[in-house]
């Protein structure tokens, strides 16, 4: 089987429905974001259903994106995820960082580390990795406010020097790091270790607006992509992610890219998920020992 596999990412209310539609297209996984959908609906019988519709295929994720520093309830949400992680045989619970309204993110990890730190014992015993998402969503650096401190990797090294432990890490995508004028093959490269989930979520950005118009003057100079239409050469990122033992899900996810969206949704993405398979070495999965080459066995 191959180290990486590749999913796309259902919102919860939705997925019964869709998973059986998908099923033809040879995703191989589902990550599935379920915000406050849990906390109405019966999660044993709910869990069961996902079990049945996926057919074999498993959850690779529990996502909540919402602010966990400001919002009791959205605490509670990621908590309940945490819980319950193991109906779904998931081992990761995908999060924002969350944010302070008018409080500069280094004042903001005090917060942060009471928080996370509570979050991982609870995690730890449940055998579940937390991965925080880069996501700017509207924080600003010096007054705080959106939804998530972890955008940059000077958050990330504050978040991380707070909280040491082993089951936090990050959500990776490059698209996060092109939307802010960052090189994400550099960028993962220094911090491929922390990696527990990655999205598949590519950016374009429009060179030629900088140069001529800057980035202050209201055009738009950057969006948001599919993988496989974006700037990105997903095999380098997929060497990198290999190369440091990442052995879990790249989720594409959709429903953002300017072009291939709506109607053009799922054939973009089935694009992309051949792709980023292409990208990892190969769709289908070959096990011949007849002749290795020059390099040892993996995993020794």
């Amino acid at each position: 089987m191959f180290e990486i596999r590749i999913g796309t990412i259902l919102p919860a209310e939705k997925a019964l429905d869709m998973m059986p539609l998908l099923s033809p297209l040879k995703f191989e996984g589902y990550e599935l974001t379920c915000g406050a959908y849990f906390r109405t609906c019966d999660i044993g019988e709910y869990a069961q259903r996902i079990a049945d519709a996926a057919d074999g295929l498993p959850i690779s994720a529990l996502g909540c994106y919402d602010n966990t520093l400001s919002d009791g309830e959205t605490l509670r949400d990621i908590e309940r995820l945490i819980d319950n992680a193991a109906r779904f045989q998931c081992g990761v619970v995908s999060v924002f960082a969350g944010a302070l309204p008018g409080v500069s993110v280094p004042d903001s990890i005090p917060t942060f580390k009471k928080v996370f730190s509570g979050l991982c014992a609870r995690a730890a015993d449940h055998g579940v990795s937390l991965a925080i998402e880069g996501c700017p969503m509207g924080t600003n650096w010096r007054s705080g406010g959106g939804q998530n401190i972890a955008f940059c990797p000077d958050a990330w090294e504050m978040m991380f020097d707070a909280v040491p432990d082993a089951c936090l890490g990050l959500e990776w995508e490059p698209c996060h790091a092109l939307m802010q004028l960052m090189d994400p093959v550099a960028q993962l490269r220094k911090w491929a270790p922390k990696v527990k989930h990655v999205h598949g979520k590519d950016g374009t950005v429009a060179w030629d607006v900088i140069r001529a118009r800057g980035i202050a003057c209201g055009q738009a100079y950057g969006w948001n992509r599919t993988p496989g239409f974006g700037d990105t050469n997903w095999n380098d990122i997929r060497t990198i992610l290999l190369m440091n033992g990442y052995q879990g899900f790249i989720d594409i996810e959709g429903y953002h890219d300017p072009v291939h969206y709506d109607t053009g949704e799922w054939s973009a993405q089935l694009r992309a998920l051949n792709y980023l398979k292409d990208c990892r070495g190969g769709r289908e999965y070959i096990d011949c020992a007849v002749y290795r080459g020059y390099q040892p066995p993996k995993g020794r």
